[in-house]
């Protein structure tokens, strides 16, 4: 209809121009305007660190802000400044850096946190502060001891106290889902009153479903009272593999933002995986009207990036992002992949950031063919790194016959994951005795810079390796896990080794990981970055995490 039309400023007619060759029906133009683009909050500096083994330094922190700024997230939870010195500086940090990303700090429902919040972000470009507090009964009666009324006498005094030094106050109901949806509306409709603009609807504990997550979100859109906008949003955890579904009906059922982390990683089962939702709305945009901020193609990279740091693998079979995301085994459907793609693979590769290799490299490349590689990839580096950088590069490109742009990424990731603390693995050496073991010489550089060589002995090689970094170290750890995975295909792969340890004293558990051409290298670096975070800890330096009760 013409009246229709004027909606959009447009003339009255059957078909509508917009460019050269495109026609829009009016049907199409209503979906047109229908579609929302909804925000994407990060939570995977605060949420995601709550993996027991993950714990980043505030140069990663710092790494992967940026990557999420590039991958065009809207919101990132830096973290809890309350917490520690460490936790505020890194807030602080990132606070700086951002140019067109948001920053929001999270604080519990109590004015010392909110506090902190402020000092933190006061340099942010675009500061948030995320206030919470718990609403379940459970909560209310064996964690908080008040009552309803007492909450809701807090929530109006915080939320209100956040309000006079931030624009921007999102307000989280903690344990939403198993909350009263009567006194759930009263809590939301109290904490717009005070001043929120985002109201968080978080499903703590994996409880819900998607078909009562959207319900819930439906009743309080229709019911929450307000003279400015309020946007909801899910914040979700994966206990009983629904987080992503559950986000997602959220969306469906009017949520404006959604919150989340890479590659899932959280507490527990852990939250709902950023990249998953963001391919997923792109993929069945037709179903849920919504489209995302996110740009698909650096989706591969802040994955990796976030596993590198967190030293926790992404699983083969991971949506979106898993090794096997775009291989097919079976006879049927490789066949039907080779005639047309869109048989058996509705995510291409290359929608994700998956690049092919245009510009193979090997031993007789040059600097200059190297450095354009790096721009290729997009990777990020400073001039005064190329000389060490390049380096690398020659001695990997000795031992394989042909670089592919996976060892590229990996050769640079390498540098990025040693760790901060000035403890670095430099080489080793390993013999095999007559009765069966073996004996490492490892050699390490110590916080002033010197070189040390540790012997040790071992019944086989990583143990005798191990052992000799233990030595080096002088504490208690327990060591956990080992895996190896390779970085790319053929036997003459670098490797990636992901170990996870626990420091006896505190029982503490941390992940790390390294990279090399050599298995047992790799291994090496990743066990003295894990034991550099554990002597960090001993040191009392490492920043404390809010436990599960906490939110």
């Amino acid at each position: 209809s013409a009246e229709a039309l004027v909606l959009f400023g447009l003339p009255s007619g059957k078909n509508i121009s917009l460019g050269s060759g495109m026609f829009f029906s009016i049907l199409e133009l209503e979906k047109v305007k229908q579609m929302q683009t909804v925000e994407f909050l990060d939570t995977t500096l605060r949420d995601g660190e709550q993996t027991p083994g993950v714990n980043f330094s505030i140069k990663e922190k710092v790494a992967i802000a940026k990557q999420l700024e590039k991958w065009g997230i809207s919101v990132i939870e830096a973290g809890f400044p309350a917490a520690s010195p460490d936790s505020f500086e890194a807030v602080k940090q990132i606070a700086k850096t951002m140019t067109t990303t948001a920053v929001s700090g999270l604080a519990r429902s109590v004015k010392s946190d909110i506090d902190a919040c402020y000092e933190a972000l006061k340099d942010a470009k675009y500061p948030q502060c995320h206030v919470f507090i718990a609403t379940s009964p459970i909560h209310r009666e064996f964690k908080l001891k008040k009552s309803k009324a007492e909450i809701l006498d807090i929530i109006k005094e915080q939320v209100s106290y956040a309000r006079k030094y931030f624009d921007v106050v999102e307000f989280s109901p903690e344990d939403a889902t198993r909350t009263e949806l009567d006194y759930l509306l009263e809590v939301c409709q109290t904490a717009v009153d005070a001043g929120a603009t985002y109201i968080n609807i978080p499903d703590t504990v994996g409880f819900t479903t998607p078909t009562e997550y959207g319900a819930i979100f439906k009743h309080l859109i229709e019911n929450v009272k307000s003279d400015r906008k309020i946007i909801f949003s899910p914040h979700c955890h994966n206990d009983l593999g629904m987080a992503v579904a559950n986000t997602l009906s959220a969306i469906k059922n009017g949520a404006g933002r959604i919150e989340g982390t890479v590659n899932g990683i959280g507490e527990r089962a852990g939250n709902a995986a950023l990249e998953e939702v963001a391919v997923a709305l792109n993929i069945r945009e037709d179903f849920y009207q919504a489209k995302s901020p996110i740009k698909l193609n650096e989706t591969v990279n802040t994955a990796d990036l976030v596993s590198r740091f967190s030293g926790i693998a992404i699983p083969k079979n991971k949506a979106v992002v898993g090794g096997n995301a775009f291989s097919h085994e079976s006879g049927i459907h490789q066949d039907g992949v080779l005639k047309n793609p869109l048989t058996y693979e509705i995510i291409t590769p290359e929608l994700v950031g998956v690049k092919k290799n245009s510009l193979p490299l090997g031993k007789l490349s040059g600097r200059h063919a190297f450095i354009e590689k790096l721009k290729e990839l997009d990777l990020t580096f400073d001039e005064t790194e190329i000389k060490s950088l390049f380096a690398k590069f020659k001695k990997l490109a000795d031992k394989k016959h042909e670089i592919t742009d996976a060892d590229i990424i990996a050769l640079v990731s390498g540098v990025e994951i040693e760790n901060p603390e000035g403890f670095h693995f430099s080489n080793l050496t390993l013999t095999s005795n007559s009765d069966e073991t073996n004996t490492a010489e490892v050699f390490m550089t110590n916080t002033d810079g010197e070189e040390v060589a540790i012997l040790a002995n071992g019944k086989g090689s990583v143990e005798a390796i191990y052992n000799a970094i233990d030595k080096f170290f002088n504490q208690t750890v327990k060591l956990l896990s080992y895996t190896i995975d390779a970085v790319t295909d053929g036997i003459d792969a670098q490797a990636r080794v992901s170990v996870s340890i626990e420091n006896v004293d505190t029982g503490t558990i941390f992940n790390a990981s390294g990279i090399d051409f050599d298995v047992l290298k790799a291994g090496a670096i990743a066990y003295v970055n894990a034991n550099a975070l554990a002597q960090k800890e001993n040191a009392g330096e490492m920043g404390q995490k809010l436990s599960e009760k906490d939110f």
